[in-house]
């Protein structure tokens, strides 16, 4: 065991809980459309609609959980998120004995447990900097998504397998019963986190508090530069991943267990891209090393639509392989340039607000790729969702990012900060 797992008991609670949620949410990414397709027999928009209700909550609540984050202890904001997916998940196979079972329910699952998934996500990502030092943080930050990584691979390969013997229903099974290991591990931290610095203030209104983490991201011209360029990127990764499995089906002519190992091949492009970033960014810098990871090697994304029966097949993997490295591997850049550049006290609606506007584009993504493969036939819009891919980080290449060697790692103006931290509701 490494160095921060080995002498970090929080840490290691947090990372296992982490892990295994990651790794039931891949197993509930390749069952919960196998569910739609072959269970409920889904058309390929509905499919679309499935993976896009994941993602809508981040545009209904996203901003509020923000600052709500902002306002409380995060721990028992992660436990509450984590017993209510528990609970959804268990209960879609209990639905499908009773004979209850059809897109409908299966939709509000997805809505339901995308909700829980945002304060999670959120609270998770503020909680995070407490419990670590600054000088543990790069490391930490690398250790959680390289295992996320290993387990989506695990998970999808799992995910695959248990549809092929059990049958998709009961692949959510195991989903939630990562969630109950989450939970374990959540309650088992001893750090409790530190009072806020504004805790003596008065009260102010949850509009106010949104309001300053939308100003954050759209005033600072490093913040606004990366929410757009994830907004437009998470747009094409959504758009080919919601037909991901339709295409691999019905145009490559795989089985659902085939399906999981292939997705878990490509996936180990992500452990790849968090086993090297750290060397990259010290050797090239962590602007210069970021052009390379979102816009050289999600190049291979244009490999994907290739993809044909038999050995064809291992076009999708090399693909996708390249943008699993190229999306961990950012994330970890963009995850610590936050955590150091951010004053601690907007830590959560900066994540809130940039998630609002990065991950709102999934549920659009999702319906874009839906509609485009019911339009056009789902191989022409793999082409058109995959392509977006590299074009999106030219918004890398044509900003700030282009013209520095390392991204900054505090905020330069510390009255604005200030300021905003101490802002009227």
């Amino acid at each position: 065991m490494s160095g921060l797992l080995r002498r970090h008991r929080d840490f290691r609670l947090l990372w296992c809980g982490e892990t295994a949620g990651r790794f039931g949410a891949a197993v509930t990414g390749v069952a919960m459309p196998l569910v739609a397709v072959s269970a409920l027999h889904a058309s390929t928009f509905e499919v679309g609609l499935l993976g896009a209700c994941g993602w809508l909550p981040w545009l209904l609540i996203g901003l509020p959980v923000g600052a709500w984050v902002d306002r409380l202890p995060r721990r028992p904001l992660m436990l509450a998120a984590a017993a209510l997916s528990l609970v959804l998940l268990a209960a879609v196979p209990l639905l499908a004995r009773t004979g209850r079972l059809g897109l409908g329910p299966l939709i509000a699952v997805a809505l339901l447990t995308g909700a829980a998934a945002v304060v999670f996500q959120t609270a998770y990502s503020a909680y995070l900097p407490t419990l670590l030092a600054p000088a543990d943080r790069p490391e930490g930050n690398a250790k959680l998504h390289g295992s996320a990584s290993a387990a989506q691979i695990a998970g999808q390969g799992a995910g695959g397998l248990i549809a092929q013997l059990a049958g998709a229903v009961n692949g959510l099974f195991a989903h939630a019963a990562t969630f109950l290991v989450a939970l374990l591990c959540l309650l088992g931290i001893r750090h409790r986190e530190p009072p806020r610095e504004d805790s003596g203030r008065p009260a102010r209104s949850l509009t106010g508090e949104v309001a300053e983490g939308l100003r954050l991201v759209a005033g600072d011209r490093w913040f606004c530069t990366l929410t757009l360029f994830g907004a437009t990127s998470n747009l094409a990764l959504m758009g080919y991943q919601s037909l991901l499995t339709v295409f691999l089906v019905r145009e490559v002519g795989l089985a659902p267990g085939a399906v999981g190992g292939l997705l878990a091949l490509a996936s180990t492009g992500g452990i790849a891209g968090a086993f090297m970033v750290r060397r990259t960014a010290g050797r090239l810098g962590t602007a210069r090393a970021m052009l390379l990871y979102e816009l050289g090697i999600p190049c291979t994304a244009l490999l994907i639509p290739l993809a044909a029966p038999g050995a064809g097949a291992l076009l999708y993997v090399a693909g996708g392989f390249g943008v699993s490295a190229g999306v961990v591997a950012g994330n970890i850049l963009k995850t610590g340039f936050q955590q150091g550049y951010c004053p601690p006290p907007l830590l959560g609606r900066l994540v809130a607000s940039s998630a609002f506007l990065n991950y709102g584009t999934l549920p659009l993504g999702a319906l874009l790729g839906g509609a485009l493969g019911s339009a056009l036939g789902v191989r022409t819009a793999m082409w058109i969702t995959t392509a977006g891919v590299p074009l999106a980080a030219l918004i890398l290449l044509f900003s700030p990012v282009r013209t520095v060697r390392d991204l900054p790692t505090r905020h330069t103006d510390p009255e604005a900060a200030a300021q905003a931290v101490g802002g009227s509701g």
